[in-house]
């Protein structure tokens, strides 16, 4: 076996060669995530969402990389409006306007795919549509960051400058993530911070770029499940999340969507 090679700070240097088995499985992540959409419907439980997650996950020949995490026992997380990230899914029903992240991390041939986009049950309100347009538009300015010799605070002041001048906020409670053939690794991707700070971005680095955006306040608050987290002021919450990484001149998206659907149809 090769040796690891990392950075000072414990970033994984991946080699060429991993760059194929990473698309494979975050094409399996996408091609879950678009093939749920149909089911997000006022009325449907998040949990039969969930259920279908599950199955779709292991005909499609790979492994949850949620289930018995950290003792969590399902194949998503799935976080309704105020609702910021680790939603459990379970008897939610959901209303006509709810809008919601879907979260789903796949594990194909050692390889960890991990996305998350954003859904609406029936019509979304005008302030849905643009907290879900900014947040995703947000997260693209993030990817377009991404370069050997940019810095990761080049990555998180692209998304927070961008956000905050759109008048909402970025949460500061959770973060992008390392990934390639382990769910987390270091660097922790901050969706804030100054250009020129942090870690020096090099080819062949695997992560997440995920960021959460609130219309009101960036406050955060984990209820006594000790997974689901919602905005302490109770005002609506989005998310998107790719897994990228770092090449020669750039970067590549690893879980594109197959179909085209990454951004929910708002209409």
């Amino acid at each position: 076996m090769n040796d690891v090679r990392q950075t000072r700070e414990g970033i994984r240097i991946h080699e060429p060669a991993d760059f194929a088995g990473m698309h494979a499985a975050g094409r399996i992540a996408a091609q879950i995530l678009d093939e749920v959409g149909p089911l997000v419907q006022p009325g449907a439980t998040t949990g039969a969402i969930d259920d279908f997650i599950r199955n779709r996950v292991v005909e499609l020949g790979t492994v949850s990389a949620t289930i018995g995490y950290r003792g969590y026992q399902h194949a998503s997380c799935i976080s309704v409006n105020h609702v910021v990230c680790h939603g459990i899914p379970g008897d939610k029903v959901l209303s006509d306007g709810d809008i919601l992240n879907i979260d789903v991390t796949v594990i194909a041939d050692g390889w960890y795919g991990d996305s998350s986009r954003m859904y609406v049950a029936g019509k979304a309100s005008v302030k849905s549509k643009r907290l879900i347009q900014v947040t995703h538009d947000s997260l693209m300015k993030g990817i377009e960051a991404v370069r050997p010799g940019a810095t990761f605070g080049d990555i998180g002041w692209a998304i927070q400058s961008y956000v905050e001048a759109n008048r909402m906020s970025v949460v500061r409670d959770f973060c992008g993530h390392g990934l390639g053939r382990v769910f987390h690794a270091p660097p922790n991707v901050l969706h804030f911070g100054r250009p020129g700070k942090g870690p020096v971005l090099e080819e062949g680095m695997f992560f997440t770029i995920e960021p959460m955006v609130n219309l009101g306040r960036p406050e955060t608050k984990v209820l006594a499940d000790d997974w689901t987290a919602v905005t302490r002021d109770k005002s609506l919450s989005a998310q998107f999340e790719h897994s990228i990484g770092v090449t020669a001149t750039g970067f590549e998206i690893f879980t594109l969507s197959p179909a085209g659907k990454f951004f929910p149809d708002l209409d």
